[in-house]
């Protein structure tokens, strides 16, 4: 029996588009759809993404500035709205 390969989240794209780019496609939306905790109610939910680098936690309705991807970037942390 041969070994199959778990294409996850990528799996509709098929055979298009090249196997690197749907990896990174694949990591950079796993990464978007994981439950993250949210830095002002610390409740562990999937964030809601308003629009490109703007986030909602739908425990506290908080919205704040984050990365494209990721509610949280490495380099900087995030921003209330007032």
């Amino acid at each position: 029996m041969s070994k199959l390969k778990v294409t996850g989240i990528a799996g509709r794209f098929g055979a298009r588009y090249g196997s690197s780019l749907r990896k990174k496609w694949k990591e950079i939306m796993e990464k978007r759809y994981s439950d993250v905790t949210c830095p002002f109610c610390k409740a562990r939910v999937t964030m809601k993404r308003l629009s490109v680098g703007v986030w909602q936690c739908p425990k506290c309705e908080t919205i704040f500035a984050g990365g494209a991807y990721t509610p949280t970037t490495e380099v900087g942390t995030p921003k209330v709205q007032e």
